[in-house]
């Protein structure tokens, strides 16, 4: 059985019948809340900001790769 890393980020998970189409923003969720619990408000704001860029240079990278074929 695929790993739910796998299933959620490398698998399709809207053609997979056991793919709940809420899972990826539940762990998503679960993840901020763990962070946020380790980290204070300065660094939460500074993981933030690394998650946005990181966010907006993949999504770049994704529109780049569609134009150009």
């Amino acid at each position: 059985m695929p790993s739910v890393f796998h299933m959620l980020f490398m698998g399709d998970c809207m053609k997979n019948p056991n793919c709940d189409p809420l899972a990826l923003t539940t762990a998503v969720n679960t993840l901020a809340v763990a962070i946020a619990a380790q980290a204070n408000d300065e660094q939460l704001n500074l993981i933030a900001a690394v998650l946005n860029q990181l966010g907006d240079t993949l999504e770049t990278i994704a529109a780049q790769r569609e134009f150009c074929r």
